[in-house]
């Protein structure tokens, strides 16, 4: 009873208290949210892509676009769930065979025609089809792909089909001199093809010296030349070279190559050729610095004098693209992770590219 007398008799002292005490701690806590309250209260705007990916059912990268009897032909890489660890040499792009997407005009319905070559069709392949592209010539459509032989060295294979979107059948050896990644095909206005080619890492291109292997051929040191893009005259069959496959120079203004630790300059892979206005234009992409940049030449076998970004870097950890004329507008073919938000799964997707007067190129932002 006298506990709780003395309890009740103390509950004005005791409430008063509390109050007191609630109303400073309610300020203080006020106090100290008030910078998050208006933080919060300021919306952060992710950034949006400027274009959609073009298929949704699969994933696909690497595209390489071409204009055949009038229609839109893509020829991207197929990305699927390997269930390969990651790891520097790309081994979780575990790719096993080309889906080939075509579209009667940009923006247009995308139509996936299914499986046009499967690895185990390649009788010399081991693993890892990777990215690949197409040329017509001799009534014919030429496949050319890059996959790993049986002893785990990339090589560039090439198959044939009558139809743009195939099927394609393998020849039974890969092309004698070939070696690495990330095949591109250029006709030029004489008619000669001529093979583009190459890409370090994952690649392999820095074990080749003067076109001989050396397993434990290493990266070069940034104080060193880098590694450079490859090119090779295709034979009037489209399966071979003619001659030895040639380095290419990427230079600076001063006509210097670049050297490994202006990586955001030099090459990495993903080589492109396309030609506007009488000059040659080499694209590629600088892999660990994810531009896609271009370089200008008067010959298809270079020099090419740098000058500047094609596309800034998109999501994901690849950059591959392709630049293809299309009614008189030009378009830039390129991919991201907008679907996964993983390297390895990647979309494709397409927007406009537009020249400046000079001849240069407007740098392309892929989100806004």
């Amino acid at each position: 009873m006298k506990i709780r007398k003395s309890v009740r008799m103390a509950s004005p002292l005791l409430m008063a208290g509390i109050f007191l005490f609630s109303c400073t701690k309610t300020n203080k806590d006020q106090a100290v949210q008030a910078p998050e309250n208006k933080v919060d209260s300021v919306e952060t705007k992710k950034p949006q892509p400027i274009s959609q990916p073009l298929v949704s059912e699969i994933y696909t990268a690497d595209p390489s676009a071409h204009v055949f009897n009038g229609k839109i032909y893509i020829y991207p890489s197929h990305d699927i769930e390997a269930g390969v660890a990651e790891n520097d040499n790309g081994d979780h792009f575990d790719m096993r065979d080309y889906h080939i997407l075509s579209m009667d005009s940009i923006g247009g319905k995308v139509t996936d025609h299914g499986v046009a070559l499967d690895i185990k069709n390649i009788p010399w392949a081991g693993r890892q089809l990777w990215a690949p592209d197409v040329a017509f010539a001799n009534g014919t459509y030429y496949l050319y792909f890059p996959v790993k032989d049986k002893k785990d060295v990339f090589r560039i294979g090439v198959a044939t089909s009558k139809n743009p979107e195939g099927p394609f059948v393998a020849e039974k050896e890969p092309i004698k001199g070939s070696y690495s990644i990330d095949p591109a095909a250029f006709k030029d206005d004489d008619g000669t093809y001529y093979l583009y080619f190459g890409g370090i890492w994952g690649g392999q291109l820095q074990r080749w010296d003067g076109n001989k292997y050396n397993e434990n051929g290493a990266l070069h040191k940034p104080e060193e030349q880098a590694v450079l893009p490859r090119v090779a005259k295709l034979s009037k069959d489209m399966k071979s070279f003619v001659g030895d496959v040639k380095e290419i120079k990427v230079v600076d203004e001063q006509g210097k190559t670049f050297t490994e630790g202006q990586n955001d300059k030099r090459f990495f892979e993903a080589a492109w050729m396309h030609k506007y206005n009488g000059k040659y234009y080499f694209s590629y992409s600088t892999g660990d610095t994810h531009y896609i940049n271009y370089a200008i030449g008067d010959s298809p076998y270079g020099p090419f004098t740098y000058k500047g970004v094609v596309l800034n870097p998109v999501d994901g950890w690849t950059n591959h693209h392709s630049i293809v004329e299309v009614n008189g507008k030009w378009y830039l073919f390129y991919h991201d992770v907008q679907l996964s938000g993983k390297t390895h799964l990647r979309n494709v997707k397409v927007t406009e590219l537009k020249y400046n007067s000079d001849g240069t190129i407007q740098t392309v932002t892929a989100y806004q």
